[in-house]
């Protein structure tokens, strides 16, 4: 069993490599990429803007009906914005900002409201997201779309990049596959968070990550 369940492990797909073979490839075809790019937050965008402003022309796309309340989506956005004004990068990032609809994310969690965080409920969410990035990067004739939630090692990776492997063949725009999280990345993200004093939230952003996150402080300060 042991056995199975290491060489199960081992056909994990590796995205990192991936991503450094894609990245390999553009910065040897003198081309540079439009990239539209799903950003969650400052903080996990910080550094997936520093490494990928090199080989493609960004433009930040925020479209997260998931946050709640009001006041902390727009917090976020604002974070956003102070980020792409004020960080140096090697190219300079557009910004687009999808509509606030939580009503999307709510119908989307039905039914999956009682489950625990990293589970189906957030596999749904990340359809949401991602299907909204992949319309907006067909309908602005993006050379590829992808998102910054694989930073996080909250994220599943392996279901991010299923998913946007769904929904490339069906738009018809390449999906950059990625874990961010390697190479240190998640860590240079809080260093750069650090260094701008960017707005860290404690919790995804839903209501169901914020109950889960309240009882969790309960329960360590008893």
């Amino acid at each position: 069993m042991e056995e199975a369940n290491s060489k199960k492990s081992n056909n994990k797909a590796n995205y990192q490599r991936m991503l450094d073979k894609t990245l390999f490839e553009i910065a040897g075809d003198g081309r540079i990429p439009s990239l539209l790019l799903h950003a969650c937050c400052a903080p996990c965008s910080s550094y997936v803007l520093e490494y990928l402003t090199r080989f493609f022309d960004i433009t930040v796309f925020y479209y997260n009906p998931n946050i709640s309340p009001k006041e902390e989506y727009d917090k976020r956005v604002e974070e956003i914005k102070r980020l792409a004004g004020q960080m140096p990068l090697a190219r300079p990032v557009g910004l687009l900002f999808g509509a606030y609809e939580p009503e999307r994310f709510f119908a989307a969690a039905k039914g999956l409201e009682a489950l625990p965080e990293g589970g189906e409920r957030c596999f749904a969410c990340y359809r949401l997201r991602l299907a909204e990035t992949a319309r907006a990067a067909a309908e602005g004739g993006f050379d590829y779309f992808t998102t910054t939630l694989s930073i996080s090692p909250l994220k599943n990776a392996e279901k991010l990049n299923e998913i946007g492997r769904e929904l490339s063949a069906a738009c018809g725009i390449a999906y950059l596959y990625s874990d961010f999280k390697k190479k240190n990345g998640y860590q240079r993200s809080v260093e750069l968070s650090r260094e701008y004093g960017l707005y860290r939230q404690d919790y995804c952003g839903c209501v169901y990550s914020r109950a889960e996150r309240e009882r969790a402080k309960r329960d360590w300060s008893t």
